[in-house]
């Protein structure tokens, strides 16, 4: 019998009932009563073993929600940051990430009783720099891995690479610039041993992770690869070619690894690559025309790199490109037109580089540029007005080229965004509209109007209140700063340079910018006392002024204070012994040509000293060199030169591991400079000058020994003997100061200052002293020596022929001694000798022919009654010697040799009409004489020779 139509109804409604019941039903036991006990045990477990610690820091205690009691908290699938299986109810996925845990955790964890998890991410949290653990390979299901910015360290497990289901792995970023040794590193296992088997991976961050290896080439193998992030982690060797063809690539950051190789290969297919980024590493070769057929590019980020050549005019099909970063490499040529297409740019950096031409006036077309960097080029011409167009530019760097001709300011004035200008170090002259003073609205945060030839302050910077930098260095701004400029931007202003033009008048007796970090007032007239910065100064540099009175105290606390320079002014008094206070911050203390008096405080005390370069020369200083110098352990450069300092030569100053520079000149130092105490004395040591002072006995050659430095020939051209040192000027700028030393080298009697001294320069000056005795071999031994000056002392002997073996010596002042003997001819090697002078010695013979000899003036010569040769008016004969009987002469190797040269100057004597008698024995006094100074070289030698051999 059927049912009725009406029962088949409610029998149909009944059962849609009873389905929505089992289903809301699962459901709820889902949400509510689905989390398996031992889990959520773990998971509480794991919670209680640590502490919630948010220090400010942007975290999020999500862990503090779980809870093992109530209705609505005790079910861990209803956790913040928990995921549950629909089905099983087992806890698959776990992100606490930034949840300000602070604790360490090794393998009895009870996280690793989740044997379930698919995915896990405890990135953001601080671990204590305890090592990852290796329980970590008990979760063979995971299939994404995050422990980034989680304080691990040590060695990363071979565990991780038993996870065989990884697609998403991300260890990056484990390491802490204050706790340098605890850093995470991937060297046992190695990067090979890791991957090699992470077939599946597609997303794959081990930025700033030591790894120090080559990139492994299976690699190119992994065509699941989407992001492939290898950010400074000490690669090397040649990064393989074959990874840029990856058939899903979509971002590869290879950034800030500099000793790794590469080159950009051609690109026959199309690429899906989003993100190319080499910032910082060592590729090079050109930019291949076939680049275009990356046409998804949104990023191309090679700053820094070995790039040269010219810049491919294909990039201008990149249409997808935002940020074209190109700065600091070799690239040459003119900006293609063809990049006027890139009308997505947001970023266009080309600065350092040596592109040439005028800049395109189609730049001001790019309308959604906000960053535009030309910087440090040879760009000529016009600023063109086109720029006005850029409406959302924050960033102008147009300095340090060749850009020229008249500059109307208001070029800048509908540049709303407008809040970086740099127009330093070009050929520009910068106008402002009479009547129109306040010409822009523009909050500027930065502004180089340096070398702009500005006659006074530009009255637009007096409406500016939010200025962190300000350089009006190289101009005509004359009289005094307007009073207005001291009230600028009181709070912020950081920067501020006005170095090298004409001010005048005085400063206020205390720097109103409350943080100012940089002060640079150099090369200019102001007068006045030193006005008193806040304590927030790193940079304080006043030199070349007319400043007087004397060095406040209140200099002693400024506890953040890198370098002070007061050079060239006309302060007195004593130096406040308070001066040792700033030991442990100071880097520079630049002092020199001032009228300080007394004697040196004890500048370093027992403190940790930074303290690299001091110079107090050309004062009036009296006493003795602190012997506290000895424990500024970083110092590199000692100028004391031109004081009335007295004391002995400070042998104690030895055991600095890194001086470079000793300048004791001019002074009243005195008394015989000892052997030294041991061979690894003044190690570093290239430059010392001690001349002009009353030092005795013998010439300190055992020093020679140590002087490691200034014996091999230093292959670095254009670099220079520097301080260099960096620090911030707010969360996000930064600055760079690098101090290169002067010196002083005396030459014929004239003295040459330089302002910076290459690195490869080696110079020693020992002369206008009491030395006697003889030059020692050893000096030959000093083979990257450029300059050597021993004048003016009571020197005897012979030059030595192992002079010969510095062949880059550029300058040799022996004047004005007791030498003899011959010139040797082992000093014609020396050819880039400029500066030669022996003058007013006992040197006899011919003077060297040829080569650099040919070049040196007659007074090098001067004095030497026994010299002959074409730069004297008395000629060396070209007659053979007359032949005489050999019971006349000695026995030796050398009697030939040295008879044929005394022979010939007596003869002229002979032909000119003295009695033969009188020349022949003139001939044999003098050839006897010549005779025991040439063995007693010989000899000299030979004792030398064994010296250093036993």
């Amino acid at each position: 019998m059927g049912l009725s139509p009406c029962l088949v109804s409610i029998f149909c409604v009944f059962l849609k009932l009873l389905v929505l019941h089992i289903v809301v039903h699962k459901n709820i036991t889902f949400v509510q009563s689905f989390c398996h006990d031992n889990e959520r045990s773990s998971l509480l477990q794991f919670k209680e073993s640590f502490l919630i610690y948010k220090s400010g820091s942007l975290c999020d205690p999500k862990v503090l929600q779980w809870k093992s009691l109530g209705v609505n908290t005790s079910n861990c699938c209803s956790w913040d940051g928990v995921q549950c299986d629909e089905e099983t109810g087992y806890v698959i996925g776990l992100d606490i990430s930034s949840s300000c845990l602070f604790g360490s955790i090794n393998s009895n964890s009870t996280l690793f009783n989740l044997v379930h998890l698919q995915r896990l991410n405890l990135a953001g949290n601080n671990f204590n720099y305890s090592q990852i653990p290796t329980a970590v390979g008990k979760l063979s299901g995971l299939t994404y891995l995050n422990l980034s910015s989680s304080s691990f360290r040590g060695q990363i497990p071979i565990e991780i690479s038993h996870l065989f289901k990884l697609s998403q792995l991300d260890l990056s970023v484990n390491s802490n610039d204050n706790v340098k040794h605890k850093v995470l590193e991937l060297k046992n296992p190695s990067m090979s041993s890791l991957l090699q088997n992470l077939t599946s991976l597609e997303v794959l961050d081990l930025s700033c992770i030591n790894i120090s290896s080559i990139v492994p080439d299976f690699l190119s193998n992994f065509n699941s690869l989407r992001s492939l992030y290898l950010t400074n982690c000490g690669l090397h060797g040649e990064f393989p070619a074959a990874i840029f063809q990856l058939p899903n690539l979509r971002t590869l950051d290879v950034g800030s690894n500099r000793n790794l190789k590469g080159y950009l290969p051609e690109f026959h297919h199309r690429s899906p690559l989003k993100e190319l980024i080499l910032y910082e590493s060592g590729f090079s070769g050109t930019l291949p025309s076939s680049l275009h057929m990356l046409d998804s590019l949104d990023i191309l980020d090679a700053f820094d790199c070995n790039f040269s050549g010219p810049i491919p005019s294909s990039l201008g099909k990149l249409t997808q490109l935002t940020t074209l970063q190109l700065g600091h490499n070799n690239f040459s040529g003119y900006i293609p037109s063809s990049l006027q297409n890139l009308t997505q740019l947001t970023a266009l950096c080309l600065f350092h580089n040596h592109i040439t031409g005028p800049i395109p006036p189609w730049l001001g077309n790019l309308t959604k540029l906000m960053i535009l960097q030309l910087a440090h080029n040879q760009f000529y011409g016009l600023v063109p007005q086109s720029l006005s167009n850029l409406m959302n530019l924050e960033t102008l760097y147009l300095h340090t080229n060749k850009l020229s001709g008249a500059l109307k300011f208001d070029i800048f004035s509908s540049m709303k965004s407008l809040t970086e200008l740099q127009l330093n170090a070009n050929n520009l002259s910068l106008l402002f509209e009479k009547g129109n003073k306040n010409s822009t609205s523009s909050k500027f945060i930065h502004v180089g109007l340096a070398s702009c030839n500005l006659s006074e302050f530009p009255d637009f910077i007096r409406h500016q209140n939010e200025l962190k930098g300000l350089s009006l260095s190289y101009n005509r701004i004359s009289g005094e700063m307007p009073k207005w400029m001291w009230n600028t931007s009181l709070d912020t202003l950081a920067f501020f340079s006005i170095r090298n033009n004409f001010l005048t008048g005085s400063q206020p007796a205390i720097i109103p910018w409350v943080n100012l970090k940089t002060y640079i007032v150099a090369f200019n007239m102001l007068q006045g006392a030193l006005p008193i910065p806040p304590p927030s100064i790193i940079v304080y540099t006043a030199l070349n002024n007319m400043l007087s009175g004397e060095i406040s105290p209140v200099f002693c606390n400024l506890s953040s204070l890198y370098f002070l320079d007061l050079s060239g002014n006309n302060l007195n008094g004593m130096i406040p012994k308070c001066m040792g206070n700033l030991s442990s911050s100071l880097y520079v203390l630049g002092l020199r040509n001032n009228f300080f008096q007394g004697s040196i405080p004890e500048i370093c005390g027992n403190n940790a000293s930074n303290l690299k370069t001091i110079d107090l020369s050309y004062n009036k200083l009296q006493g003795k060199l602190p012997r506290s110098l000895s424990n500024c352990m970083m110092l590199e450069g000692i100028v004391v030169s031109n004081n009335q300092l007295r004391d002995v030569f400070p042998s104690w100053l030895g055991s600095l591991p890194e001086l470079k520079i000793l300048t004791l000149q001019q002074n009243e130092f005195y008394g015989i400079i000892g052997k030294p105490e041991n061979y690894l004395e003044f190690p570093k040591l290239q430059v010392i000058d001690i001349s002009f002072n009353s030092f005795t006995g013998e010439l300190p050659s055992h020093y020679i020994f140590s002087w490691n430095a200034m014996k091999n020939i230093n292959p670095k051209p254009f670099t220079y003997l520097n301080v260099m040192f960096n620090y911030t000027v707010s969360k996000i700028d930064w600055a760079q100061v690098e101090i290169r030393h002067p010196i002083t080298i005396t030459s014929k009697g004239a003295k040459r200052y330089y302002g910076a001294v290459q690195d490869i320069f080696t110079f020693i000056d020992m002369s206008s002293n009491r030395f006697e005795g003889e030059i020692s071999e050893l000096f030959g031994n000093l083979e990257g020596l450029y300059s050597l000056n021993l004048s003016n002392n009571m020197l005897t002997g012979c030059i030595p022929s192992s002079l010969g073996n510095l062949t880059v010596l550029e300058s040799l002042d022996l004047s004005q001694n007791n030498l003899s003997g011959e010139i040797p001819e082992q000093l014609k090697q020396l050819g880039f000798l400029g500066t030669f002078n022996v003058s007013h010695n006992n040197f006899t013979g011919r003077i060297p022919q040829g080569n650099q000899f040919n070049a040196f003036d007659s007074s090098s010569f001067a004095g030497n009654p026994g010299l002959c040769g074409d730069l004297l008016l008395k000629k060396c004969g070209d007659l053979e010697p007359l032949s005489l009987p050999p019971s006349v002469f000695e026995e030796n190797d050398d009697s030939e040799s040295l008879f044929e040269s005394v022979w010939k100057v007596v003869l002229i004597g002979f032909i000119s009409g003295l009695v033969a008698g009188v020349a022949l024995g003139d001939m044999v006094i003098i050839r006897r004489h010549g005779r025991s100074v040439k063995m007693h070289c010989k000899r000299r030698r030979q004792r030398t020779y064994q010296r250093t051999r036993r």
